[in-house]
């Protein structure tokens, strides 16, 4: 009777979103990849038919997590993290370059991706941590050892080069502000985004100057409480030194497509038939669809191939040409709940490693989402990052399932050991 209870135990909002938004991303994959030449649709040269076959396994694979003892996840998670950097490490000796990155294993015409599934296994890290050293995270070298811990393995997937998926560790500073660390962390993150893509934009003499100004706006509106023009005159000359060096930055260690797809969002560049083609056809397929959308594998666009790698990254393109304006509210409404979802039962949770590793998976997926969308949209430059359920990949999908459901698993043994 207790594993039952257990079983019912388990959310199945939680498992209905993610229900529905597997079965719609392969639905638009299907619209997105469909091919004359199918043999039929178990015809695995087919992208659909290989995605089915993904969906087939994760079926699988949520069994399986979901039948573990929940107490094994926090036991091990020390274990899972080193497995997940030893197989990133890996990469630079048995790793198999793919459209210019060097981020798979290849086992025959299969292709397993691991920073996918290191996502999962540094939530489960950090929320050991956190959980271990029964405090907050206002001590530094607490601090330091969770930035530690989430900046090595983003460290290495920098160089595969994938940056857009060392970029989603970013999204582990909300659970680390939520156990109590300072809000000004995420200040000076959003502030250095800003004053680098500003110096990008206007140039570092502009930047510098506006620094200027504001830093003296502020300071002789606050002389009546007399502000040290010492730590005035530092904070500005780091602001400074910082936008001077955004061009070193942007011209050495980012590669040229990132430079272009940058400066295309910016406005320096219109290159409707180069670099920027993935994006203007996305953004032609998405007015395409209107208020209710073209009806599915009708769109124009999707049919035509005009949007590149458009099962993948830009899956969201054929959702706004097919489904239209409401179709893609459902989307984005489905994600919108589920994260709030997430977060909700993650407050629930009787233990701390429980709760972080919760908010871990709510900022996780919303970076994704958030990115992803903005990406396809031409809000944000092109990262390759996916859409978490909805884009191609059977590791992406794998990874985020796992993710997801070993909270799920957290969160129905909340209610059993109760």
């Amino acid at each position: 009777m207790a594993g039952s209870r257990t079983y019912i135990r388990f959310d199945w909002l939680m498992i209905f979103m993610y229900i529905a938004l597997v079965i719609m991303g392969w639905i638009n994959i299907y619209s997105a990849s469909l091919s004359d030449t199918a043999k039929g649709f178990w015809d695995f040269d087919q992208i659909y038919a290989r995605q089915f076959m993904f969906i087939g396994f994760s079926i699988l694979l949520i069994i399986f997590l979901l039948a573990i003892e929940s107490k094994f996840y926090e036991k091990f998670a020390s274990v899972f993290y080193i497995i997940s950097l030893v197989s990133l490490l890996g990469l630079f000796v048995f790793g198999k370059n793919i459209s210019g990155a060097t981020s798979w294993y290849a086992f025959g015409s299969f292709s397993l991706q691991p920073s996918e599934f290191a996502k999962a296994a540094t939530a489960l890290a950090l929320a050991k941590y956190v959980s271990d050293i029964q405090t907050n995270m206002q001590e530094l070298k607490h601090q330091i050892a969770a930035f530690i811990i989430i900046a090595l393995p983003a460290i290495l997937i920098v160089p595969q080069p994938d940056p857009g998926s060392a970029l989603i560790y970013a999204a582990f500073v909300f659970p680390l502000y939520r156990e109590g660390l300072h809000g000004v962390y995420l200040l000076l993150g959003l502030f250095g985004v800003m004053l680098f893509v500003s110096t990008l934009a206007f140039g570092a003499v502009w930047v510098a100057v506006a620094i200027v100004l504001i830093g003296s706006i502020i300071f002789f509106r606050n002389r009546k409480k007399r502000p040290s023009i010492i730590k005035y005159v530092l904070i500005a000359a780091g602001c400074i030194a910082f936008a001077f060096s955004v061009s070193y930055i942007f011209n050495n260690m980012f590669e040229q497509r990132h430079r272009d797809r940058f400066n295309i969002v910016l406005g320096k560049e219109v290159d409707a038939r180069g670099i920027g083609y993935n994006t203007h056809q996305s953004e032609i397929a998405i007015a395409n669809g209107g208020w209710l959308g073209k009806g599915w594998t009708q769109g124009t666009q999707t049919k035509g191939n005009f949007v590149p790698e458009q099962h993948t990254d830009y899956i969201f393109s054929t959702v706004g040409e097919e489904w239209g304006f409401v179709g893609s509210m459902v989307v984005v409404l489905l994600f919108v709940g589920l994260i709030l979802r997430i977060i909700f039962k993650a407050e629930k949770q009787k233990s701390q490693f429980g709760r972080v590793y919760g908010y871990s998976v709510a900022a996780i997926l919303f970076f994704h989402f958030f990115v992803n969308v903005g990406m396809v949209l031409g809000i944000f430059p092109t990262v390759g990052i996916p859409l978490p359920f909805f884009s191609y990949g059977g590791s992406a999908l794998w990874g985020f399932t796992i993710l997801l459901f070993i909270f799920v698993k957290l969160d129905g043994a909340n209610y059993h050991y109760s």
